[in-house]
């Protein structure tokens, strides 16, 4: 054995010494350490992009890595043991700018400690790690602590175990009134009635707690919060896309969703239904109608474009809401070339995609003008249905209603790779298949159908499914995920902040069989999950954005249920489940300013009565012009798969607070509400700010309130009384007292301007 041939066999034991996430004292972890860092500044050139790699070096493979260079096979890049022998070192710190890499025309450079950890991990021997989200799933062991008293279940081991690694403690429990309108809000999306609040703080029970989370897994609105997420996901709109926009039904399928959360089906079941609802042995209309899934992608109904060009972005859709929503992967790197940073090929990326290019349709049904909202192929539910197997549609008479659903043609359609990802460039055919690098696709075990797809999925072997769905629930009630990038596990996404939590949990969904409510409720039970979120100078200096979890979630209310909140707390909200999607109040002009001035939506045509207090997951969505008080929250436009939304604060969040009608006629129907009471003021306001902020105020909070009444009261005249009250179309009965119950209102609506109003 050579001297080289020799450094590199020890090199490569030295990997089995420095697995997985291993970050021990003096020890430089491929993946923690040096794989982001070659991620970002080396793989563009040396990564997994044929096409784009540069001498033919590769940085992102052991074997390539370790090989000889092309033009010179005396060299290497990088020897084990060996800095100064390393191509890879003395370039990355050369200072001669025809020979360091990256080169200076990238504009991309190593820092100085960037330089150093390459050096150290290279004098170690180099040991290469696979990537982290690909190693399939073993049950972490639970760590030691030294605080036995602390965690109530597996999740706060881990959780402790990182916190005092940082010099963190816990922080004290939560209130009970802020923890039930945290708890509430997460798992059904809407404040705890007064009731509740006031059960709540009575029982002193040891299992008061597991009582309120129980009761609210079983509640109706559960299926309502969850589906919000999933309505993201799978891009769901109640429109076409494109320049004319037209009408489409899809509603059925979101019924169908809300069903699934709240009867507790299996993820295994939801998944393999909505993917492949039409191909599994039991099918049923109801097996069907979830497959509207792959159908929420925005289809075309605008004269002369190329038919095969949009049916293959249709296809092109599909592949890409499968990989970023279930698999947390960016398959779409790879519709145009080889992935430039996972190990992901066009190839790949072709095969996945021959699974969903087995759909009888095209790329233009007709047009605009069409009667059907339905492209085929599409589903037909009948009153029957409604009065038998899909009985949890919301909807009285379901006569015509056509959802367009999955159905395979019977001939199976050749798959080719795309030059360019161009639909009229085809190289080389491909079967249906998956990458390697996640798991093979085993054509022996699985159908080669989207059915056998979703066995893939659920093989035990699979390393991303359990993973990326755990991450995801963590996400809804921690505000980040485990790991923080939700829809990118690949070596461009962060690695995770607490690995071993991740895989435990991973391991335990499987487990047990992938329960989702079971999943929910050991969150929600453990002390991580009910730690007080007050922010303490110790924890904001060590720990700025909460990623060691020292304190409790605290975040804004998305969108739809910030709109939620508002209807509920003021005895506005129409509670009913599901049906189709309505049109509240929205400014005059938007959506004629913005369409092709055909079809149906052309014009926004609002509703009235209790349509306009439903919840805001079933808000109309226009993909062209979606609901503008949504977007100004940080809603999805639905026009593609998110598992993540931004998180920002304008002023314009503020102005709506302040002037939208909606909010100005929940302030007037409470103050309303309030008014018929006999009780004295700071009784009335005392109401209002427990069924707003979900807690009794503070003498402080009360007093201030109360000076703020009695300012406007002053200051009121009947005219501006009866202006402030006519905000929205709901009824005022039997109203007395113009000028106090305007001032109520004005008081009422500085509540829900309150910052802690508008967070859970």
């Amino acid at each position: 054995m050579t001297w080289y041939k020799y450094t590199i066999f020890i090199g490569l034991l030295l990997l089995y010494c420095c697995s997985g996430f291993s970050d021990q004292a003096g020890v430089i972890s491929y993946n923690t350490h040096i794989r982001p860092i070659l991620s970002d500044k080396c793989f563009t050139c040396h990564g997994p992009d044929a096409n784009q790699r540069q001498s033919g070096y590769r940085l992102d493979t052991e074997a390539g890595a370790f090989a000889a260079l092309k033009d010179e096979t005396d060299k290497y890049g990088l020897v084990p043991g060996h800095p100064e022998l390393s191509d890879v070192f003395l370039r990355i710190s050369a200072t001669d700018p025809d020979y360091m890499m990256p080169p200076p025309e990238s504009n991309l450079s190593l820092t100085a400690d960037e330089i150093a950890l390459i050096k150290q991990w290279i004098a170690q021997g180099a040991p290469y790690q696979p990537h982290w989200a690909f190693i399939p799933i073993e049950k972490p062991a639970l760590p030691r602590v030294k605080n036995k008293e602390w965690p109530r279940n597996e999740i706060d081991y881990f959780v402790l175990d990182k916190m005092s690694q940082q010099g963190l403690s816990p922080a004290a429990p939560e209130e009970k009134e802020r923890m039930l309108r945290r708890l509430m809000h997460d798992i059904t999306g809407l404040p705890p009635s007064l009731e509740l609040q006031d059960a709540f703080l009575k029982d002193q029970s040891p299992d008061a707690y597991e009582k309120v989370v129980d009761q609210a897994l079983a509640s109706a609105h559960y299926g309502e919060k969850m589906a919000v997420l999933w309505m993201d996901l799978a891009r769901y709109a109640d429109s076409h896309g494109y320049q004319d926009d037209g009408l489409r039904t899809m509603w059925p399928w979101r019924d169908w969703v809300i069903h699934a959360f709240n009867n507790n089906y299996d993820y295994k079941k939801f998944i393999t239904w909505q993917l492949a609802g039409d191909l599994v042995p039991e099918k049923s209309k109801e097996t069907i109608l979830a497959t509207g899934f792959n159908r929420n992608h925005k289809i075309t109904q605008e004269g002369g474009v190329i038919d095969e060009e949009y049916r293959v972005e249709y296809v092109a859709d599909r592949t890409n809401t499968f990989s970023k929503g279930l698999l947390a992967m960016t398959f779409e790197c790879a519709k145009c070339h080889d992935h430039k940073y996972d190990p992901i090929s066009q190839k790949d990326y072709y095969a996945t995609f021959a699974f969903f290019n087995q759909v009888n349709e095209k790329g233009l049904v007709g047009d605009i003008s069409l009667a059907s909202l339905a492209d085929p192929p599409y589903l037909t539910i009948t009153n029957e249905d409604k009065a038998s197997i899909l009985a949890f549609i919301s909807k009285a008479d379901t006569m015509d209603v056509r959802v367009m659903i999955m159905k395979d043609s019977s001939v199976v359609r050749p798959t080719y790779v795309l030059d360019r990802g161009l639909y009229d460039r085809r190289l080389e055919e491909v079967e249906a298949s998956t990458p390697e690098s996640i798991l093979k696709f085993d054509a022996a075990k699985y159908d080669k159908n989207r059915h056998g797809l979703a066995q893939w999925m659920f093989d035990d072997q699979n390393p991303l499914t359990a993973r990326v769905f755990v991450n995801l629930m963590w996400q809804e009630f921690f505000g980040n995920g485990i790991v923080k990038t939700s829809g990118d596990f690949g070596l461009q996404g962060d690695l995770p902040t607490h690995p071993e939590l991740l895989d435990w949990l991973a391991w335990d969904f499987k487990a047990h069989g992938w329960d989702i409510k079971r999943l929910v409720k050991q969150i929600l039970m453990s002390s991580t999950y009910r730690q007080s979120s007050a922010v303490h100078q110790a924890s904001l200096a060590k720990d700025p954005e909460n990623v060691y979890l020292s304190r409790g979630p605290r975040h804004k209310l998305t969108a739809e249920l910030l709109k939620d909140h508002i209807l509920a707390s003021s005895g506005l909200l129409h509670a009913e489940i599901g049906g189709p999607s309505v049109k509240p109040y929205q400014p005059k002009g938007l959506w004629e300013a913005a369409t092709s001035g055909r079809g149906q939506l052309a014009t926004y045509v609002q509703d009235h009565g209790t349509s306009l207090y439903r919840r805001g997951l079933y808000h109309f969505i226009k993909r062209t012009v979606p609901p503008p008080s949504m977007l100004i929250f940080d809603a999805s436009n639905r026009d593609q798969c998110e598992v993540r939304r931004s998180n920002t604060n304008t002023p314009l969040q503020a102005l709506v607070m302040m002037n939208d009608v909606q909010v100005l006629e929940a302030a007037a129907y409470l103050a309303g509400q309030l008014s018929q009471d006999q009780g004295s003021p700071e009784a009335r306001i005392e109401t209002a700010f427990r069924r707003i902020v979900c807690r009794r105020p503070t003498p402080k909070e009360q007093s201030l309130l109360l000076d703020y009444y009695q300012s406007n009261l002053m200051a009121m005249a009947e005219e501006k009384a009866e202006q402030l009250l006519s905000a929205g179309e709901s009824k005022h009965e039997n109203l007395t007292g113009l000028t106090t119950t305007a001032s109520l209102m004005q008081t009422i609506q500085l509540i829900y301007n309150l910052e802690e109003s508008s967070i859970r």
